[in-house]
């Protein structure tokens, strides 16, 4: 992967990530009820927009990297589409997890640890098994080392949109 295209990604992902623990979502008294639920309605909006714009820029990031003729892109990208639309659903538990854990952050209990965590692990594997899915659809259509520098471009993506929320999100306090 070009260097400039990684490092101009990782801005990109560094300047914009919203998944951070956000004084918004742990408000949970009554009285802030409505405030609450309007400011969270709106740090969702955001949210949205920024997985849009991160979703384009991946997609930018592998045109960039994975050089496809014509034939191989009229092939490719409707396919690399199907997969994003499969990935944005299992990352929608994703963040929805996310946002229960910054809402119990400090006051998890045993019970919720014990259920997040393997929830947690269960996207992780159906990340995978997407991949999975998908690459007997990508290397159909991709001679072998284009489809594997696919492979490559867009798990470091991930890797790097993974990095970005992990080190913003704070660790469970036993």
């Amino acid at each position: 992967m070009k260097k400039s295209s990684v490092a101009v990604f990782a801005l990109i992902l560094s300047g914009a990530m919203l998944f951070s623990y956000h004084p918004v979502l742990a408000q949970n008294s009554g009285a802030q009820a409505s405030t609450s639920q309007t400011n969270q309605s709106s740090l969702d909006q955001d949210i949205d927009l920024l997985r849009k714009d991160i979703r384009s820029q991946k997609k930018q990031l592998i045109a960039a990297n994975v050089p496809l003729t014509d034939a191989e892109a009229e092939k490719f990208w409707p396919i690399y589409d199907q997969y994003t639309s499969e990935l944005v659903q299992i990352n929608n538990e994703k963040y929805q997890m996310l946002k229960e854990y910054a809402q119990n952050n400090g006051s998890m209990t045993d019970a919720q640890a014990a259920d997040w965590t393997p929830r947690l692990l269960k996207l992780d594997s159906n990340v995978a098994a997407l991949r999975l899915k998908y690459w007997p659809k990508i290397s159909s259509v991709l001679p072998p080392k284009k489809a594997a520098l696919y492979e490559q471009v867009e798990r470091q993506a991930q890797l790097l949109i993974d990095v970005q929320i992990a080190t913003q999100v704070p660790l469970v306090q036993p």
